[in-house]
């Protein structure tokens, strides 16, 4: 079959860098769903994106439809024929309803019997005819962050869109999107080739764009970005400072790069390397430069988007712009330095943290008290100390340097205890405290960092749970996945062992006369979060759901312990008699999920493999608990699987609901104390494999 090549170019206003890279990942699967969709083949798809411009072009695209077979079921034979086998009223309408002679109709078998089938050839159509209502409808599906109207149009877009070209085989395709019919002609670089151009293929327009000072692929503008910020720390005499977020980020907001070097007063190299870096990056997206040594030099690199005569202008327009943004920093900074950090916390007593929560004072006084009781549980001899960091660590939230770079926060902190003479490992706790801040960031190295840390998290989420502010796909204001995810990883980083229920408790209690929500409301909300947040995490990593879910429905109050149990699960569900194990252990449950248990009475025993079965329970609970004490767990599993060929002797040799009531009850309560060999670890009939299971006897 014929193919050809389909080229979309969607021209913008500037569209923000956020928006980009998503995107241009989320056309390439629109447009491969959506030709997938109405049978149409293609061998592959790219997409690209400038500020200015979103492009995508599919090669070798079928230039028509795939013929099809569509296949309906109808009734089922016996409904179809009457005993003289003519058709029925059924069979008549059906064949009328599908458009074709009833003689036509196909008997198939299927599992639910003989049915009458209808089978019909439907031709492909032209793919050019097709293409204005594919390319209408997957523009209208690019999805953004925020979208805008213009005009009186109802076709929301990142920005507005300003031209559309569309080719086909080399063919313009021709529609509409709002105000705007689509072509075969582009437009240049903004302002050094602000003009028209015509194309008929993807080659054309890639050559007319390099000529129109447009770069449309983000990976060769990171290219040229990437080697001339590299070269240009090198004419200064340094090494430039890594930073692929603002290197992707840059990328972005340029369809021509020019990369220049600015110089900055040396004067500004007192202050915390923090606060200059921060400068740069946050406000003016500029990369910085070291000495390889971790020193800063006075210079910028920066990322024009246009090549002007006279690039020393635009260097000092930069520079000027800097020295600004460093003059009012220092000027907060050294500010800052005349307050001491107490001084600081008690002025939150007029930052409101949240309206029924209170204020950023109260909230340090709550969780100050929970890391306390956290740390004497898992770290005494830290309590101090951690006691001192959680009530500093969020003094600088009023500071001004703060409050010019919010991402300051925690770093300003750790900066102003150390000059004002703080511990040092209090200093670094009021910045770990934070972490983590995303989703790859790292976490607290310090006891004392992770604690306030998940103290910290522990106040906002059991408060925010305790008020009504439970959090959405949509909408999670306070971050609360975040901090959930972060407490996690942290408490399974640290290998810390405690009770997640007594530390909600304990938040909660503190929390008593903030909450709108009752205790037990909210502290069965909490831990439901952490649940599935935790299946999540575990999942991620590649354990399997079953496992996490049969572990978690048992075990789930100390962390450690059910990610090791997940992990030792897994494994034992790897080895090849699984399946047959799991179908026992299920029995077992099953048998007995609705009987208390009494104690096991050896005088009624009957048969040998009763008694074989009971002193095998009581062995292997021994031994089962030696090491899961050990946390062993593993071991313990393995350990538990040695009582399979018992309990398959015990079933195959007596009948378990006897009628004798005494006997009945004690094989039971034997059974009952097997189950509890295994159910401690999880709940086998969740991850129990499909098979013939002998019935309950």
């Amino acid at each position: 079959m014929k193919s050809g090549e389909l080229f979309l170019e969607i021209g913008v206003e500037e569209i923000p860098a956020a928006f980009i890279t998503k995107a241009v990942a989320d056309m390439k699967e629109l447009m491969a769903g959506a030709l997938a969709e109405i049978h149409i083949s293609f061998e592959n798809i790219r997409t690209f994106g400038t500020p200015r411009r979103l492009v995508l072009i599919a090669e070798k695209v079928s230039t028509r439809q795939d013929d099809i077979t569509v296949e309906t079921q109808g009734p089922a034979k016996r409904f179809a024929y009457d005993n003289e086998g003519k058709p029925t009223k059924a069979l008549l309408g059906f064949a009328r309803g599908q458009s074709i002679p009833v003689e036509k109709v196909e008997i198939r078998s299927t599992a639910k019997g003989e049915y009458v089938f209808s089978v019909k050839e439907k031709k492909g159509s032209e793919t050019a005819e097709l293409l204005p209502n594919i390319l209408t409808r997957f523009i209208s599906e690019i999805h953004f962050p925020k979208s805008m109207r213009w005009k009186d149009l109802d076709i929301p877009f990142a920005r507005p869109i300003h031209w559309i070209a569309a080719i086909f085989n080399g063919e313009a395709i021709p529609f509409e999107y709002g105000d705007i019919k689509s072509s075969n002609v582009s437009r240049g670089h903004r302002f050094m080739a602000p003009g028209e151009f015509e194309f008929s293929s993807f080659e054309d327009y890639s050559n007319l764009c390099r000529t129109g000072k447009v770069i449309f692929d983000s990976s060769e503008r990171k290219v040229i970005i990437t080697e001339g910020i590299i070269k240009e720390a090198e004419n200064a005499g340094g090494v430039l400072i890594e930073d692929k977020g603002l290197l992707e980020e840059v990328a972005n907001l340029v369809e021509y790069p020019v990369v220049l070097r600015g110089h900055f007063d040396e004067e500004f190299l007192k202050l915390p390397r923090e606060i200059i870096i921060n400068a740069m990056r946050e406000h003016q997206r500029y990369f910085s430069v070291e000495d390889g040594k971790e020193n800063l030099l006075p210079f910028f690199i920066t990322v024009s988007n246009t090549e002007a005569r006279d690039m020393a202008v635009v260097r000092q327009g930069n520079e000027r712009v800097l020295r600004a943004r460093l003059s009012d920093a220092a000027f907060y900074y050294y500010e800052d330095l005349k307050t001491p950090l107490d001084d600081m916390v008690k002025s939150l007593n007029k930052v409101v943290f949240q309206a029924k929560l209170g204020t950023s004072l109260e909230k340090v006084e709550r969780f100050k008290k929970l890391a306390e009781r956290l740390s004497e549980e898992l770290a005494p001899d830290l309590t101090q100390k951690v006691s001192r960091a959680a009530y500093l660590s969020k003094g600088d939230l009023v500071s001004g340097v703060v409050g010019e770079f919010p991402s300051l926060q925690g770093i300003m902190g750790r900066n102003y205890a150390l000059r004002q003479g703080e511990d040092a490992d209090v200093a670094e706790a009021m910045f770990e405290h934070y972490l983590p801040r995303s989703a790859d960031d790292i976490l607290p190295e310090s006891d004392i960092g992770a604690i306030v840390s998940i103290a910290d998290k522990m106040d906002t989420i059991c408060g925010c749970m305790g008020v009504g502010l439970i959090p959405t796909g949509a909408s999670d204001p306070y971050a609360l996945r975040r901090q959930t995810i972060g407490i996690l990883n942290i408490i399974v980083e640290k290998k810390y062992s405690f009770s997640l229920a007594k530390s909600i408790d304990n938040a909660l209690e503190i929390l008593q006369d903030k909450l709108t929500k009752s205790v037990d409301e909210t502290k069965s909300a909490v831990l439901d979060y952490f649940k599935t947040r935790l299946k999540g995490i575990l999942t991620s990593k590649g354990y399997p759901h079953d496992v996490a879910d049969a572990v978690l429905s048992i075990r789930f109050d100390n962390i450690l312990d059910s990610v090791e149990v997940v992990k030792a699960l897994s494994r034992l569900k790897e080895i090849a008699d699984f399946e047959s194990l799991a179908i026992s252990f299920k029995r077992v449950v099953n048998i007995t999920k609705d009987f208390q248990g009494k104690d096991v009475d050896e005088k009624l025993f009957e048969k040998d493999s009763e008694n074989r079965l009971n002193s095998a329970c009581k062995s292997i609970s021994v031994d089962i608990f030696s090491l899961e004490e050990e946390g062993r767990y593993k071991e313990a599993l393995l350990k538990a699987a040695e009582i399979k060929p018992f309990v398959d002797s015990f079933f195959d040799d007596v009948m378990v609901m006897a009628d004798d009531i005494k006997t009945r009850e004690n094989r039971l309560s034997l059974l009952k104390n097997v189950s509890a060999l295994f159910t401690r670890f999880a709940d086998f009939s969740v991850i129990a494999a499909d098979g013939n299971q002998t019935p309950n006897r």
